[in-house]
């Protein structure tokens, strides 16, 4: 990747407004050959915000870029050959198999590389022949990733793809995408609150709560930057209160995530993993 790169995504301003639930001013960039990981509870965001980068939903403010191209123009339409997109429940004819489906693609999909296909099929111990109905949720969502991956895309958009699936297969999928993502023309976004999913794959985190995005950061960065601290409620009361961004009070003490360079040592401030930043911070600003 170079400096010249064009972002894969570009969101700035964005916000959609509806009865009960709105985002409001979501900004970010995605760097071309990096992977952005969005997190947050059900029903934070993460789906509208996909939705209104694939121009399924208009946004009522704001500006969104997908691969250099404002999304609302008409050139978007044929940009989408170079996106692979996979939601959280895969959708396909019940009774097609998966040679079917991949006939059915290649009538849709310009750059469809069925070659490339079958390889994913057997990478992932898939029957050609076996009707998509009677499938298992595992597979159905290795079908629709092997789908999106063999029109070889730039873009991946990943809307939960590892939710409710177990460990082992969970690995094998985060290890596919990581195969992807080793080109430099590749980028991915992957929503998802499997937050040990996205430290282990991405390089930036963008954390949405109550459709609002509390942060946009490197992955790396953001780990270093906070840290846990243990300590007795009356220590926490003591600490400035801009240095703490969460706190929990138990029983037999406290604990604060708290910006680590501004934590005396006395402390002994503990490095925190993702999980512990997003529940922190979800319970300062009034729980999940």
């Amino acid at each position: 990747m170079t400096m010249e790169s064009t972002p894969a995504l570009e969101l700035q301003g964005v916000c959609r407004e509806f009865d009960n639930f709105a985002l409001r001013d979501v900004s970010f960039t995605l760097p071309a050959g990096c992977i952005l990981g969005m997190v947050g509870e059900n029903g934070a965001g993460k789906t509208t915000t996909i939705r209104l980068i694939m121009n399924a939903l208009r946004r009522d403010a704001g500006e969104i870029r997908v691969l250099g191209q404002d999304n609302t123009a008409p050139e978007f339409q044929a940009l989408k050959q170079d996106i692979g997109v996979v939601l959280d429940e895969a959708c396909f004819p019940e009774m097609l198999n998966p040679r079917q489906i991949g006939r059915v693609m290649a009538e849709i999909y310009e750059n469809w590389d069925d070659a490339l296909y079958q390889s994913y099929l057997e990478r992932f111990s898939l029957s050609e022949k076996k009707m998509f109905k009677d499938f298992s949720r595992g597979m159905k969502m290795k079908l629709a990733i092997a789908t999106a991956l063999a029109h070889r895309p730039r873009l991946l958009i990943l809307d939960e793809p590892t939710s409710g699936l177990d460990p082992v297969v969970r690995d094998e999928i985060v290890t596919l995408f990581e195969d992807f993502s080793r080109d430099e023309d590749h980028s991915i976004l992957i929503s998802s609150h499997i937050t040990s999913d996205l430290e282990k794959l991405c390089d930036y985190i963008a954390f949405l709560h109550r459709g609002r995005l509390r942060f946009f950061e490197e992955k790396d960065r953001l780990l270093e930057e906070y840290a846990i601290v243990r300590c007795t409620a009356e220590q926490l009361a003591d600490l400035p209160e801009g240095m703490v961004l969460g706190r929990e009070i138990g029983k037999y003490g406290a604990r604060a995530l708290v910006r680590r360079a501004e934590v005396s040592p006395v402390f002994a401030p503990e490095r925190p993993n993702l999980e512990d930043i997003i529940l922190f911070m979800s319970k300062e600003d009034g729980g999940v």
